[in-house]
C-alpha cells in the first residue's frame, strides 16, 4: 500500500520510531514551530486536509503559506494570491503567488522550520516546483530548514521527456535545466534544486510502498485536484505536451470539464483533424472528433471544433511528443488561421518549452519523431543526475 510522506510524519507524531537517518525530522515536526506550505491536494489516505491533520497530531502549524491558486485551491489560475488568515483553522496566511514568490523574514519571523505538501503532476511548467526552489531560498536565508513530506509522481518516475529548459528562457513555468517531463518527485527536485545552487538539502519524508515504474492509478490513491484545470490523473498525464497549446491560440479547453484532454479552435475541421492526428501513429492514445465552448480562457462562448486525447495506454503514452505532433498538426494544416502567441515580444511557447528550438522547429516542417529525438541526449544526462539524487527505486 503506498502511503504518502504526510501519513509517514503523522506516524511519527502518534509515537512511532523514525529511522536514525531520519530521526532529525522525525523530532522538528514533534517540536518545531511550522509554516506549511500546502493545498487542497495534500491529504492523508483517510483525506484529512494536512493542516488539521498534523495539528490534531500536535504539530504546530503557526503559519500557512499559499502558492498559486491558494491554500485552500479556490483561486483561479494567473491570479495573484493575498496574505489572509485561514477561515478554517485561523491561522495566518502568507501569499507566496503575489508581490513576493519566496518567503520573507517577516513571514518566517518565530518559526523554527518550513513544510512543504503539494502534490506535483510531473511536469516543469506547473508552478509549484518553481514555488519549492523560492521556499527553499527563502529558508535558507532565515537558516530555517525545508521538511518535504513527499508524494509520488502521478507519471511515474521512469518517464523522462522534453527539451531541457536553456537559461535565457527561465521564468515562474521553469526556473530550472530540466526536461518538461521531469520522471521527479517533489523531495527529488528538491534534492535537484540544491545540487543546481539553491538553498540547503530539504530532509525528505518519504513515501512508503511507491516504486518508480507505479503510475497513480497502481498507488490507489485518491485524487485531489492539485489546481482547478487538474481535475483528473488522466489529465495529469497528458498535461506536459497539451500545455503547450497555451502557447498558441488554440484553446486548450479551459473552461470546460476536459481541460488539456481537449484542444479546438472556431476554424478547426475535427473529423479532418482527428483524421490527420490518427494517422500520425503516436503511440498509446488515439483522437475523438469534438465540439465544446467554454466558459473561461480563449474562445469563451463560442463553439470550437477539435480533438479529445485518449490514452489507452498510459504506459507507452508520450505526452510531450504527442503535444509536438498536435502543434505540428495545427501549424501546417492551418497556416492562415493558426498562431503563436506573443507576450512582451516573446513567444509564450518558447517560455513554456523552454526553448526556441521546438517552435522553429515546427515552423520547418521537422517531424515529430525527429524533434522527440533531438532530446535524447539531454533526456539520458538527466536520468543519470535523477538517478544519483533519487530517493526511490
Amino acid at each position: 500500500m503506498v502511503r504518502a510522506g504526510l501519513d509517514v510524519a503523522l506516524e511519527w507524531l502518534h509515537g512511532a520510531r523514525a529511522s536514525a537517518e531520519q530521526r532529525e525530522t522525525a523530532v522538528l515536526l514533534r517540536k518545531a514551530r511550522l509554516g506549511l506550505v500546502t493545498n487542497p491536494s495534500a491529504v492523508t489516505r483517510g483525506l484529512r486536509a494536512a493542516p488539521d491533520a498534523l495539528r490534531d497530531a500536535g504539530a504546530q502549524v503557526k503559519a500557512l503559506f499559499g502558492p498559486e491558486h491558494g491554500v485552500r485551491g479556490e483561486i483561479a489560475d494567473g491570479v495573484k494570491v493575498p496574505h489572509g488568515v485561514d477561515t478554517r483553522t485561523g491561522i495566518p496566511v502568507w501569499s507566496l503567488y503575489g508581490a513576493d514568490a519566496a518567503p520573507t523574514a517577516q513571514m518566517l519571523a518565530g518559526l523554527d522550520a518550513l513544510v512543504f505538501d503539494i502534490q506535483d503532476v510531473g511536469a516543469r511548467f506547473y508552478t509549484f516546483t518553481s514555488t519549492l526552489s523560492h521556499v527553499m531560498r527563502g529558508a535558507s536565508a532565515a537558516r530555517l530548514p525545508v521538511i518535504v513530506l513527499d508524494r509520488p509522481n502521478p507519471l511515474g518516475g521512469r518517464g523522462v521527456e522534453g527539451p531541457i529548459l536553456e537559461p535565457t528562457h527561465a521564468s515562474f513555468v521553469g526556473l530550472h535545466p530540466i526536461p518538461i517531463r521531469h520522471g521527479a518527485t517533489m523531495g527529488e527536485l528538491g534534492r535537484l534544486w540544491h545540487h543546481f545552487g539553491i538553498g540547503d538539502p530539504p530532509l525528505v519524508v518519504p513515501c512508503t510502498g511507491w516504486r518508480r515504474k507505479d503510475l497513480w492509478d497502481e498507488t490507489h490513491l485518491s485524487w485531489i485536484s492539485p489546481s482547478p484545470n487538474m481535475p483528473t490523473p488522466e489529465t495529469a498525464l497528458i498535461y506536459p505536451g497539451a500545455c503547450l497549446l497555451e502557447g498558441t491560440n488554440v484553446s486548450e479547453a479551459r473552461g470546460t470539464a476536459c481541460p488539456f484532454r481537449t484542444f479546438g479552435a472556431p476554424w478547426i475541421d475535427a473529423e479532418a483533424l482527428a483524421d490527420r492526428l490518427n494517422g500520425m501513429e503516436l503511440p498509446g492514445c488515439r483522437f475523438r472528433p469534438t465540439r465544446f465552448k467554454p466558459t473561461a480562457s480563449k474562445f469563451l462562448g463560442e463553439t470550437c471544433a477539435g480533438c479529445q486525447i485518449h490514452v489507452e495506454d498510459p504506459s507507452a503514452y508520450r505526452p510531450v511528443a504527442t503535444g509536438v505532433a498536435i502543434l505540428s498538426a495545427l501549424r501546417h494544416t492551418y497556416p492562415e488561421q493558426f498562431a503563436w502567441r506573443q507576450a512582451a515580444g516573446k513567444f509564450s511557447v518558447d517560455r513554456l518549452a523552454g526553448t526556441s528550438k521546438l517552435r522553429e522547429a515546427i515552423d520547418a516542417g521537422t517531424t515529430w519523431q525527429t524533434i522527440a529525438r533531438s532530446w535524447k541526449d539531454d533526456q539520458e544526462k538527466h536520468r543519470a543526475r535523477l538517478e544519483s539524487l533519487a530517493v526511490y527505486a
